[in-house]
């Protein structure tokens, strides 16, 4: 791009006065265009200084400068320190993602291994950061690794793997039975109180010992118990410590030993190409590899690579707890005293003269060096396949190019969402909605609605009105562009029926402001529609859909106000992806009703027993099989019920069916 402006020559007078009234602390700086959307944010130790660089070079190429010739507004932000600024710049360009920053690629959430903040903690795996004291370790990008490391601690730590509320006053009031974990030796048995909570908070260290590689420290504390044990004779605990010492040190030789030095260390290597990037991050720990991540980033065309580098590094530090010692880097840093500062704070490690033990290193030579370069190769290949799925998702699948064809449509019809109703004599009507993207399921993007029962005139199902109903359920807010949680407009809307069903979507989707788009311009108005609300407005900007309809009966598709159906040959491999997107709305929507159906008509001889909800009925159906086995237990052995259930539950049922045999009696 050889675009070139002089922004000393375009301030526009606003921001003249603007500009000569900047504060010159720190902060962040925020350009705006003429509609009021940011279009960059930046920090500064001393915002006047930053801020006026920009419109005082002589020229400015590339995307700088369409991004200065776009600027029609400037906002600031001052904050104490440079720290906070770091840290507020990073959050404004999470939420809002502006045009010019590099921002992580990535929509979805990685996941971690957490500890939960409990009594008994939990360990498991989720995508959820929570504010409420757990410990987080993590984000894993390989999910098989993340696996490989909860496999590993649930085979040699004996932590709960239940989601009960193991407080104090539950296991004091025995309101919890150990369960088939504790008799297989997978659990120690917090429940019922058989091991203290300073053993397990014990246990639970030593685990997150191993999640941060640091098994090293583990073995040699276990080793000192092990040895303690053997000289008071205590040879069955010695035992259990020999059998997990071995587990650990198993477990720790399948890391890579990459160094003698026992340092703990994150190499970084960012690599780009056009507008895409990569980084990623090898953790050393005890010299050797614990597990490797990787994140894609966005708009790093023309960005120097010391400025890629510093954002990556603050999106990656701000979603991990451990801060090495040290950080191998592959250059300088645009701003090294902000994210220096920055990790050194979080990570709060000072030596015995209380200097700081973090250390940036960008190395020139040697075995850093050496291992900067793995890295960066790394990083290569996972941008290089990044590039091979943006090949596969330009890819256009046969069956779409026949179905544009087919449809007589200007493009590919590359999301296509379908819609489907469902109910047995007007009974648990529901809609399901569907989504193929590229001609493949996209499940995400799957919806399913319950719908009010409603009936015609004539007291029979109204699918034509439950069709209005989930069509405008869908889409009213789809494009309001404040509603970031909105689906994206498709490209086809397929419903699940004949012309009626159509009329009726046709006639919601025009009434909320969208254009129908067909190849075939309807020749007679649709009539018989009255709109679900009158209180909205239609879009001042309309956008297009194509909308068909496909009748099951002969596999025919029909456009809105024709009376004829269009004519595609049977053996069309467009005709078969409709088929297979209509079925699978079928499929969707009948184990929706289905599911509806079951709990609504669940009722069993135990739901009739006051004080027996349906959850309860069915935990003792699944445990006892059915109710004459219940029966039996309480006719046998009325005490065996309280090791599975709650007393009350079992007074209940006692006192029900000791007056059920009183009156046979």
């Amino acid at each position: 791009m050889n675009d070139k402006v002089n922004p000393a020559r375009k301030v526009a007078a606003n921001l003249k006065v603007k500009l000569s009234n900047l504060p010159s602390g720190p902060g962040i700086y925020q350009f705006k265009d003429a509609t009021g959307k940011v279009i960059y944010v930046g920090k500064a130790k001393n915002i006047k200084k930053r801020v006026k660089q920009y419109f005082q070079a002589k020229e400015q190429y590339g995307r700088i400068a369409v991004m200065l010739s776009k600027i029609s507004d400037i906002e600031i932000i001052q904050t104490d320190s440079e720290i906070e600024a770091l840290i507020l710049e990073l959050n404004l360009i999470k939420k809002l993602k502006p045009r010019y920053n590099v921002n992580l690629k990535d929509d979805k959430t990685y996941p971690y291994i957490v500890i939960t903040n409990e009594p008994f903690p939990r360990v498991f795996p989720t995508r959820t950061k929570r504010a409420d004291g757990s410990r987080y370790f993590g984000p894993y990008t390989d999910v098989k690794t993340m696996r490989s490391a909860l496999r590993a601690i649930r085979d040699i730590f004996m932590i709960r793997s239940c989601n009960l509320s193991l407080t104090e006053e539950a296991i004091t009031a025995g309101k919890f039975k150990i369960c088939l974990d504790y008799q297989i030796q997978k659990c120690k048995g917090p429940c019922e109180g058989l091991i203290s909570r300073f053993e397990y908070a014990n246990t639970i260290n030593q685990v997150a010992r191993i999640l941060n590689g640091k098994s090293k420290s583990v073995v040699e504390e276990l080793t000192k118990r092990m040895n303690s044990y053997s000289e008071k004779m205590f040879f069955e605990q010695a035992a259990q410590l020999r059998d997990k010492i071995r587990m650990i040190k198993i477990y720790a030789s399948k890391q890579k030993m990459v160094s003698e030095d026992l340092t703990d260390r994150d190499v970084i290597a960012v690599e780009k190409e056009d507008n895409d990037g990569c980084g990623m991050v090898l953790k050393i720990r005890d010299g050797k590899v614990i597990g490797k991540s990787h994140f894609y980033l966005a708009n790093v065309i023309e960005k120097p690579d010391g400025e890629i580098l510093e954002i990556f590094l603050a999106n990656y530090y701000s979603v991990t707890e451990f801060i090495p010692e040290e950080i191998i880097i592959p250059t300088k840093l645009e701003n090294p005293d902000f994210i220096f500062k920055w990790l050194e704070k979080k990570q709060g490690i000072t030596d015995s003269h209380g200097k700081t033990k973090l250390k940036l290193i960008a190395p020139k030579a040697g075995e850093k060096m050496k291992l900067l370069n793995m890295v960066r190769a790394n990083a290569r290949l996972m941008l290089e396949e990044l590039k091979l799925a943006k090949m596969k998702r330009e890819f256009t699948a046969p069956s779409l190019e026949a179905l544009r064809r087919d449809l007589n449509l200007e493009k590919i019809p590359r999301r296509i969402e379908c819609f489907d109703i469902s109910h047995i004599q007007g009974t648990d009507t529901v809609a399901s909605m569907i989504v193929f993207q590229d001609a493949k399921p996209r499940k995400n993007d799957y919806r399913k609605y319950k719908i009010t029962t409603i009936l015609n005139e004539a007291g029979e199902p109204d699918d034509f009105a439950s069709m209005r109903e989930v069509i405008y359920r869908r889409y009213r807010k789809s494009y309001e562009e404040e509603d970031e949680k909105s689906l994206p407009l498709p490209d086809l809307i397929v419903i699940d029926g004949g012309k009626g069903q159509l009329s009726s979507a046709v006639k919601v989707l025009t009434d909320i402001g969208i254009t129908i788009k067909n190849p075939q311009p309807p020749r007679s108005p649709i009539a018989n529609y009255q709109p679900l609300t009158t209180n909205h407005q239609p879009l001042t900007t309309k956008p297009s859909i194509t909308v068909i309809a496909l009748a099951k009966k002969l596999e025919e598709v029909y456009f809105p106000g024709e009376h004829l159906p269009h004519n595609i040959p049977k053996t069309s491999i467009g005709l078969k992806l409709l088929q297979k997107i209509r079925d699978e709305a079928h499929r969707f929507a009948v184990t929706f009703h289905r599911s509806l159906r079951d709990r609504r008509t669940l009722k069993t001889e135990l739901t009739d027993i006051k004080g027996i909800g349906e959850s309860t009925a069915k935990k003792l159906l699944s445990l006892f099989g059915s109710v004459n086995e219940i029966k039996k237990i309480l006719t046998e052995s009325p005490d065996e019920l309280e090791k599975y259930i709650r007393k009350k539950t079992a007074a209940i049922l006692k006192k029900h069916y000791l007056k059920e045999e009183q009156k046979r009696i």
